[in-house]
């Protein structure tokens, strides 16, 4: 059973133990149920999507401490929307490759899925923070009065906005990239998703406004959502372009630079792997059950992952910026 799970995935080496041994194999199954009543991937995305948006309805609850058990179910409730979103998100793209259904449509489908979850999320826990903050303001001694719970909400709520936009967003962005960059340095141009906005571009202004609307906001926004990924990675952009120069096309790269590329990468994908989803989660899910939920966006998303995936975008800038050097003289 293992080796069908291991079939389904891109690689083991871009998942963590959490995933290898307990949300694939579930995911696998989910994608042998879904595979026997014919459901297309895309369909299972918007399945997770509308699950992990819907947990939103539980976290705006306090938990135990402010609602007592019924609060602790609550939030254990909106806790098990959030997993199986998770368990969905991964089923997709095992279904694709399992009945052969991937799609452009897929993968951009497939990065919506967490911010469509925690949008709403966020949002709810602002409310909540709103109605439940006297531990906060306990530790600061704020008088709890009306006008003191708008001012710090509206606080919180610019934490959010940074949290959710900028630091969750750029580094669940540039997580993902590195996951398809060393899929190219593993497996080549075949085995990744690796693609640039140039070519983007191309075929969004190659594909006609008529009969393809819809299709066109996808591409835009994919273009965008790249643009962003070839900004934070110079160093990377600069080594693809020179190996392209060398050796015609960054495919055509000899066997030793392939290898050299990929042994580094794979030190870092144990550390990329926490900038996603079980690692953040947990810390998540520990601060909606004690009720601190405004803790981990100000100290743990804003402050600590954003230093966490500074160093890991340093660490591969700069073996890309060695190996390019190396080949450049």
């Amino acid at each position: 059973m293992k080796e069908k799970v291991l079939s389904t995935l891109k690689s083991s080496e871009t998942d963590d133990w959490l995933d290898i041994r307990v949300v694939r194999p579930l995911a696998y199954y989910c994608a042998l149920g879904f595979a026997k009543f014919d459901i297309h991937p895309n369909t299972v995305t918007i399945l997770s999507m509308i699950i992990g948006a819907a947990s939103c309805i539980f976290f705006a609850h306090g938990c135990y401490y402010y609602e007592g058990m019924s609060g602790l179910w609550y939030n254990l409730l909106a806790i098990f929307l959030l997993i199986w979103a998770d368990v969905y998100d991964c089923t997709d793209g095992q279904l694709a490759r399992m009945t052969g259904k991937s799609s452009r449509m897929g993968r951009i489908l497939d990065g919506l899925a967490g911010p469509t979850w925690f949008v709403p999320i966020y949002i709810a826990l602002t409310y909540r923070f709103y109605c439940h903050h006297s531990l906060e303001f306990g530790f600061f001694g704020i008088t709890d009065t009306s006008t003191n719970a708008l001012i710090a909400t509206g606080i919180l709520f610019v934490f959010v906005l940074i949290s959710g936009f900028y630091s969750m967003s750029g580094q669940q962005r540039i997580a993902d990239y590195y996951i398809q960059t060393h899929l190219f340095f593993l497996k080549g141009e075949k085995g990744s998703e690796l693609v640039n906005s140039e070519q983007q571009q191309q075929e969004y202004d190659a594909t006609p406004a008529k009969g393809n609307r819809l299709w066109k906001i996808f591409l835009k926004s994919y273009i965008s959502y790249t643009r962003q990924q070839e900004k934070a990675t110079p160093q990377f952009q600069r080594l693809m372009r020179v190996m392209k120069e060398e050796f015609g096309s960054a495919n055509n790269m000899p066997a030793e630079v392939r290898e050299e590329l990929h042994a580094e990468s794979l030190k870092l994908m144990k550390w990329n792997g926490m900038l996603t989803f079980n690692f953040r989660t947990a810390f998540f899910i520990l601060f909606c059950l004690i009720d601190l939920p405004s803790v981990y966006f100000i100290v743990f998303e804003v402050t600590c992952m954003e230093i966490f995936c500074r160093w890991i975008r340093h660490r591969h800038e700069s073996f890309c910026k060695r190996v390019a050097d190396s080949l450049e003289r």
